[in-house]
């Protein structure tokens, strides 16, 4: 859909339609479904209007261009929900923990045992309390694109030895005791018909009801799927998190 030549505020309105919509048609409640509006290359002042038009959470794809933002919105008091959705390097997690209140791209059984270690070795600062644990989402590459991070399970759930791999790492990770583990996320690949994305936000759906029978004691509630061409589409297969720019701040 081309973004409204409106303001900020009209296109976040127009989002929110969107959300309420697909949501709806697919028999949810649309408070199930939130709104990360994802703020990269974009300056502070349009971020300030996309907070205005009551949007509380924004989503960062690169520590280093997140960490003076994050700094500006809580030196102004900005009560913003801040969520890592690009890919995190083992050497950025330690300044990604007093940055980012989500991660949603835990792409491997290292990356988690890196931020795990780390957020228990580390001092934390006042604005946090001690033994907090961090709210993750794992990252699965359900669509076999190369080009894609992820734990890889091409096919999805119909994978049976991708699964069983995936299901000893994940019981790792979920072992860890300074990591929430709520949910998982995907990217779809990019295609000119939202609908081809179906499959891939369809079999996420599929691993995460097979992972709530499988490993119980994580409540599994988060799917973070869906961007500004499809996310109608992924909240019919159920997302709870889209990650949208675009329709909000228009083309960079």
């Amino acid at each position: 859909m081309p973004v409204s030549p409106e303001t900020i505020a009209d296109r976040v309105a127009l989002v929110r339609e969107r959300i309420e919509r697909a949501a709806r048609q697919s028999g949810r409640d649309p408070a199930s479904v939130t709104l990360v509006a994802v703020t990269k290359t974009h300056p502070p002042a349009l971020i300030e209007e996309v907070l205005a038009a009551g949007v509380a959470d924004l989503g960062e794809n690169r520590v280093q261009e997140a960490a003076s933002k994050v700094e500006t919105f809580r030196q102004a008091g900005h009560d913003v929900r801040w969520h890592l959705i690009g890919h995190l390097q083992r050497n950025k997690a330690r300044v990604a923990l007093g940055l980012f209140d989500v991660v949603h791209s835990v792409d491997s059984l290292r990356l988690a045992e890196t931020l795990d270690r780390q957020l228990r070795e580390t001092t934390l600062s006042a604005e946090h309390v001690s033994g907090r644990r961090l709210p993750i989402l794992l990252q699965i590459n359900v669509s076999g694109e190369a080009s894609k991070e992820g734990f890889a399970l091409p096919g999805g759930c119909a994978n049976k030895p991708g699964m069983a791999s995936l299901l000893g790492e994940i019981e790792r990770v979920v072992a860890l005791p300074g990591l929430d583990v709520r949910g998982l996320m995907t990217i779809a690949p990019l295609v000119d018909d939202p609908e081809l994305a179906r499959p891939t936000f369809r079999m996420l759906r599929e691993l995460r009801d097979e992972l709530a029978r499988q490993v119980p004691t994580v409540h599994w509630n988060e799917l973070s799927m869906g961007m500004t061409d499809d996310f109608e589409v992924a909240i019919s297969e159920g997302a709870t998190l889209v990650r949208v720019g675009r329709a909000l701040f228009g083309e960079r």
